[in-house]
């Protein structure tokens, strides 16, 4: 069984050599045939040539888009199993593997995380954190899933699902929608992980991605959004 690590970059050359050795120095030595892929849309700084020093795949992505960029990481990863996290140091890298061993144990098809159970000082401003909550808030009541963080950017699942998925967004609102759909598709859970403070500069703007994550949530409840899935 091999495994795709999928991370989108946009200048993190501050941190993303540190999230790849924090990676393989977890997963090195564990008899896993493993993949690390950046998908980077056209950074400005050193990401391509420090994450290429350690050995991980770079897929140059030019068009816009958090969800674009996964979705251009998911049709070029190999493994059997993909992993998602962010390139700014905030997720563990040592939750990956017990998280595949449970998706295995369990008979899961996709497992997403949940930051505010153990949420390093700092690691999210007040805005960011109340407008998570209620963007999670709203998932909840449109959808009746039970998703306490709707925006959490670490999941594990296996490749095969993705075929079950109608993943529709190209922008950020893809980290809620692919939990939506996990959720009403798959055999899927929600597991408390750590999450620290990133390295490097926040890229999130508190209103308009905000606005724009919730405004997603009203049209895919009430006007099912045409179907772009990965494999349509």
């Amino acid at each position: 069984m091999k495994l795709s690590i999928v991370i989108p970059t946009l200048n993190e050359a501050k941190s993303i050599g540190e999230v790849i050795d924090e990676l393989r120095s977890n997963l090195d030595g564990r008899g896993l045939d493993y993949e690390i892929m950046i998908v980077d849309g056209r950074s400005s700084d050193d990401t391509r040539s420090i994450a290429g020093e350690r050995g991980a795949v770079i897929v140059d992505e030019p068009r816009k888009g958090y969800g674009r960029a996964y979705k251009t990481g998911f049709e070029r990863a190999r493994g059997d199993i993909i992993a998602t996290m962010d390139g700014d140091w905030t997720y563990p890298a040592e939750a990956i593997l017990p998280l595949m061993e449970m998706l295995e144990r369990d008979d899961l098809e996709f497992i997403t995380t949940d930051r505010f159970g153990h949420m390093e000082p700092g690691a999210m401003s007040n805005m960011h954190k109340i407008g998570n909550l209620a963007l999670s808030f709203t998932t909840r009541l449109l959808f009746g899933r039970k998703i306490r963080d709707s925006q959490s950017g670490m999941w594990v699942f296996r490749r095969e699902a993705l075929s079950k998925l109608n993943l529709t967004n190209d922008g950020m609102p893809f980290s809620e929608e692919i939990k939506i759909e996990a959720f009403r598709k798959l055999r899927s859970r929600e597991v408390m992980i750590a999450y620290r403070k990133r390295v490097g500069e926040v890229k999130l703007s508190s209103w308009r991605d905000g606005w724009y994550n919730f405004s997603f949530l009203l049209i895919k409840r009430f006007r099912g959004p045409k179907d772009r899935s990965l494999h349509s």
